[in-house]
């Protein structure tokens, strides 16, 4: 009798203990499946549907224009160094038009024009072209937007990587990712995987 009650004993000890290590287990997925969810976003009144990368966080917009913005970490190890920054809009005005506004917020250390420095191309999407966009420079930074009113600041060693989709029937939207060219170039792939994994609503 005392020999099977310590059977039952440690059955139910070792019992407890996995039902303890499976709780937190079972916690964090739920959590990283809640995480996951949240970097998935839609373009054109949901139209197409995109994921940023694993550990972007998304955030509220800083300005009334943008529909969607994440906060990307800071490639280097300094606390100091600034985090990079998306937004998702919708905007009108030709591709070319935006590209030459977008390099007319960047300068060059060595006073070379900026068109010179920057790249692009063209890609076909979920039935939609894309254009990429690729620019290095001091950036004058208006983190709330030219709506806001405010003085635009002096970045330099930044970088923008940004990509114009242009939809059938719902206008073009932008998505731009800028910040330190370090951790931009660190989180590049993540935004070109992520530009190029862009699905119609429903697929």
């Amino acid at each position: 009798m005392i020999s099977q009650r310590l059977r039952l004993t440690s059955a139910l000890a070792l019992a407890l203990i996995v039902a303890a290590a499976v709780r937190p287990a079972a916690a964090q997925a739920v959590a990283a499946d809640a995480a996951a969810e949240s970097r998935v976003f839609t373009i054109a009144d949901g139209g197409y549907s995109l994921r940023a990368p694993e550990g972007w966080k998304r955030v509220p917009p800083k300005s009334n224009m943008v529909e969607t913005e994440f906060s990307i970490p800071g490639a280097a190890a300094d606390a100091a160094e600034q985090p990079g920054r998306m937004t998702v809009m919708g905007a009108g005005g030709s591709i070319q038009a935006n590209i030459d506004r977008w390099q007319g917020q960047f300068t060059q250390p060595d006073g070379s024009a900026t068109k010179d420095k920057a790249t692009s191309k063209k890609l076909e999407l979920a039935g939609c072209k894309v254009t990429i966009v690729d620019i290095p420079g001091t950036f004058k930074d208006m983190p709330g937007g030219p709506a806001a009113g405010g003085r635009a600041i002096e970045r330099p060693g930044y970088r923008m990587l940004a990509a114009i989709v242009e939809t059938p029937d719902r206008g073009n939207y932008f998505l731009k990712f800028y910040g330190p060219a370090q951790t931009v170039a660190a989180h590049a792939d993540g935004f070109r995987t992520m530009v190029e994994g862009m699905v119609a609503a429903g697929k």
